[in-house]
Parts: C-alpha cells; structure tokens; sequence
C-alpha cells in the first residue's frame, strides 16, 4: 500500500518539506500465550486489523508492509491492500530481537525513506490521531527515536546483594511519585539511518506518553478481554434535570447509570433548572448549559453514540431535535418518559409506572435502578412491636409532607416513639425543619450519606410514591405512601397489593395521624404480612436488566 506523499511541516523559507515514511507491523505465527493471538477476533475485527487501519489511515504514512510468517495474516493485509514481507524461518525464532525482523523488512524496500515506524499488532487500542500527533512530534523535535509510554508511577523495588531495597526515597501517593515511563510497544518513530540489524535507538531520543486505555499490549487473556471492552466503549452523556417541583430521583438516578458504563460519561443539565448543588459531591463530569439550544450543539460536536434522558415526558419536536444532532448509529434512552417523544427513542424504561407499554417501552418494577449501597442490606427482621419510625418524602418534598408530619409527630401520644426524619438535598426550608432535632425523641437528618443503614433502625416508614418506597421495600420496611403530585398517582407498584398503604395525594392530616396510630399498634404478623409482599418482588436486579438491554443495542 502505497498512500501520496505527504507534506509534515513548512521550513523556515516556507517550503514544503515532503517525507517517506514507512510503517512496518510485525506479525509471526508463532504466539504461544495466546494462540494466533495476531487474528483473534477483537470486537469484529482480526487484532492486526487495528494496526494496519492505523498506518492506512494515517495522515503521515506513505507505506505500510506486514512482515510475518502467517498465511492468515498475509491474507488479511493483502485484503486491507497492503503489501506482505514473508519473514524467514530464522528470523520467528522467540530469541530473535524484533531489531533484525524491522531492517529485514527495510532493507528489502526500494525507496529510500525518511522515518520507519514500527508498530506492533498487540495494540490494537491505539488511535490513528495518537500516532499522527506522535509523527509530528518526532519530526518537528528532530528526534532519532520517539518510543510510546505511558508514565506510570509505582512504589517499587529492586533485588540487591540478595536483600529487596526500595526504588524511592520516600513513600508517596502515586499522584505525587516522580515519573516512570514504561515502554507499551504501540509504536517505535526511527529515523531510517537508525535503523540497524542490531538496533532502531538513535542518540537523540524521547517517550511519548499516550493514555492507559491506549498502552496495552495484549500478552494475556486478560489483556485480549480488557481491549475488547476498550474498543467496544461507547461515548455515553446524559441529560438529567431535578429541582423542588421535579424532585431529585432522577438526580439519583443518572450518577447510579453513569457507574454502569467504563467510561466517564458527561451529565448535562440546565442550569436554569438544577442546582448544581442537587448532585451532590461527585467525580463524574457535571457540564452546565444554557438551555436546549446549547445542548444540542454540543451533542452535535461532540457525536456521542449513547444518549440517556432522564428529564420526564419528551416532546416530539425535542427528540426530532435530538435525533437530527446524533451520530447515525447513536442511540437515545430515556428514563420516566411518557410523552409524544417516546417513540422516538431507542429505549425507553418506565419502571414506576406499569407494565411494558410497547415495542421499544420497558415498564415496571422490574426496570427500576435500585442505589447500590441498598443491594449490600438484607431486609430488616420485623420486631413485636413498633418503635421506631422512619420519615422521608424524597429530595424536595413540594406538597411539604414532612412540616406537616411535624405538627403531628410532636403530639405528646407519640413521646415513647423515636422518629427518624431525613431531608433531602432540594428540601426547603431546612433549616427550620432542623431545629425539631432538639426534641429528644425526633432525629431530624440533612442529606444523609447511608440512607439503608438510617432505616434499618425502623419498624415502620412513611414516604412518597416515587424512589424512596422502592428503597424501603428493598428493605422489607412496612411504609405508608403519600403521592406529592398527579404524575405520583401513577406509579402503580407502590400498591395496597405489594405490601404499601398508598393514601393517594394530600389527605387530611387526620388520615395520616389515624393511618400512623394504626401502623403503630399493628400486630408482629401483620406487619410480617405486609414485609412479606414487600420483598416478594425482584427490586435488586432491575439494574442489570436495565444495563443488558442498553449494552445489547
């Protein structure tokens, strides 16, 4: 394969300077770690495509040869239309330095070139901009030999006089070690009269640091998985809205998706409508925008091939909007969405709401994201009589469910109880709420970090219709629901038929305090009864449901 001549960089005169560079990729049969290691299957492709791909399609390259003894990998290259250096016998021996297999391949060419690039097929993770950039670098730095590396600092040591002695002076965090480079056989940049039978290391030398999921070099099982994963990696975002209206499951939500995935996705939001606050402490990529305008034109740039919704109903018009702004083969996955725009979407999970609705709409419990530090708790043991009580009405609370349960709970009937109250993080008025901490027998709690723990002191609970009765059924916790608005009235699980008394929306604070005296002196079995429909339902795994069918579009 023969790409035209290509012009790196302007003299100082302004003259085009034109290089011949040859990349040579490396390919023997004989692999004994992993046999045929250099045409096993990586995400649809032989490994040795990714190589050759590379040097085809870089900007720089003008010649590709495959130097090897494999009829297999000689297919391969002439099928990609490059040329093929049979290797003598002599030359795939293991002792053999990959010094004499390179200038055997050289030396066999015609043209007389300016750099050879050695590029191994064991890394098929490398990308096409990272050698190109590393071309450019080795040219414009003047370079005899630029070797990839990735640094990587570790706390090491060394065998010496018969006694293991450190290689640091002082114990460090990894982040503040000096650098170690280590070598990831991506690519050797050697100017052509480097180029021996003994060596390809001129005098003037550097490293080239690339990224880790760009380093490895496939010598194990574990490495061919890990690259597997790599290549496969979709570029993922996420669009997710909470505030005092829309409350903030769905806040929860997007942060236990975007831990699903092995890359890091960016979560937008419209800083018009959430306060970044919302989320919480969190590493993940918060990215704010100025409304939908500026969203899809980042969408647009950055051609995610995932894109996630978990704002409530779409409209049409938003999700023609979304298509039109995604890649071809993108797809778009909303969360709650009962609009007109639903059908536009790839997947859609409705798991608060009722069974599967359609073709593309997954519905019901069995879809619903259950936090992960509730899938480490076992459901509470339901004890001979009540006394502890948990309350907690969701992140914001707009129907202010809990001041009211305050003017309740403080009744002096209810003064040998303990009540647990937690306040989330979009709740107003938290700090009057706060003060009723002072009553000895109420704890009131702000944005708790191990909610599980928290109420599984309690017997029994009260709460919304929406995250929080899921996560109390998780535990087997009898609780009392209160619907904060219409959309709440259709989450149809959290039902009298598994294990919930659901009191519908805004019932008089006489209900409530008439429904809690009767869970308070609620008999052992009845209570057992009513935990034993809580748990009969598989709330644990709707995430790996959920995940499957996003990782099998």
């Amino acid at each position: 394969m023969t790409n035209c001549a290509v012009i790196l960089i302007k003299s100082k005169n302004g003259e085009d300077v034109i290089m011949e560079i040859l990349a040579i990729i490396p390919a023997r049969a004989g692999s004994k770690a992993i046999p045929n290691k250099n045409i096993r299957s990586v995400n649809g492709h032989p490994m040795i495509f990714y190589a050759i791909n590379n040097a085809i399609n870089s900007k720089y390259v003008t010649d590709v040869v495959v130097s090897t003894d494999s009829y297999e990998v000689k297919i391969i290259a002439e099928q990609m239309g490059v040329r093929c250096h049979w290797r003598r016998s002599e030359l795939c021996e293991d002792s053999v330095a990959l010094d004499a297999v390179i200038y055997d391949a050289v030396i066999c060419e015609q043209k007389k070139y300016d750099y050879v690039i050695t590029m191994q097929p064991t890394s098929p993770t490398l990308k096409t901009e990272t050698l190109d950039n590393a071309i450019q670098y080795a040219f414009d730095k003047g370079l005899d030999t630029l070797i990839s590396a990735i640094n990587h600092p570790h706390l090491s040591w060394h065998d010496e006089n018969g006694k293991k002695v450190p290689n640091y002076e002082k114990r460090l965090n990894r982040q503040y070690l000096p650098a170690n480079y280590m070598e990831t056989g991506a690519f050797v940049i050697s100017k052509r009269e480097v180029v021996t039978e003994d060596s390809r290391i001129g005098k003037k030398l550097d490293v080239y640091e690339v990224s880790e999921n760009e380093a490895i070099d496939v010598d194990t099982f574990i490495d061919l998985y890990a690259v597997g994963e790599i290549l496969n990696e979709r570029k993922v975002a996420i669009y997710v809205n909470g505030n005092t209206q829309r409350g903030t499951g769905h806040i929860y939500r997007a942060l236990e998706i975007a831990d699903e995935f092995l890359s890091k996705p960016d979560i937008y939001f419209d800083s018009n409508q959430t306060d970044r606050a919302i989320f919480g402490k969190t590493t993940h990529n918060l990215i704010p925008v100025n409304g939908i305008a500026e969203l899809f034109n980042i969408i647009k740039e950055k051609k995610y091939t995932v894109f996630i919704n978990d704002i409530l109903s779409t409209s049409l018009d938003y999700m023609i909007g979304l298509r039109s702004v995604m890649p071809d083969n993108g797809k778009i996955i909303n969360f709650e969405d009962e609009g007109e725009g639903a059908g536009k979407a790839d997947l859609v999970f409705n798991a608060l709401f009722s069974e599967q609705i359609g073709g593309n709409i997954y519905g019901g419990e069995k879809y619903y994201i259950a936090p992960k530090i509730f899938l480490m708790y076992k459901p509470i043991k339901i004890q001979d009589t009540v006394e502890k009580i948990f309350i907690s009405f969701g992140g914001a609370d707009p129907q202010n469910y809990t001041d009211r349960l305050f003017s309740i709970i403080t009744k002096e009937k209810y003064k040998d109880l303990k009540f647990i109250v937690a306040l989330g993080r979009a709740k107003q008025n938290v700090e009057a709420l706060l003060e009723y901490d002072k009553i000895d027998n109420i704890d009131v709690y702000y944005d708790v970090n191990n909610m599980p723990e928290l109420m599984s002191e309690c017997d029994v609970a009260l709460t919304s219709r929406g995250r929080t009765a899921y996560e109390l059924a998780i535990l087997g916790i009898p609780p009392i629901v209160l619907s904060q608005n219409a959309r709440e009235e259709g989450h149809g699980f959290v039902c009298d038929e598994n294990g919930f008394m659901y009191m519908g929306t805004n019932p008089s604070n006489h209900m409530i305090e008439s429904t809690l005296d009767m869970y308070v002196t609620m008999p052992h079995d009845d209570r057992q009864r009513l935990q034993d429909k809580l748990l009969q339902n598989d709330l644990k795994n709707g995430r790996k449901r959920v995940i499957r069918l996003i990782q099998n579009l």
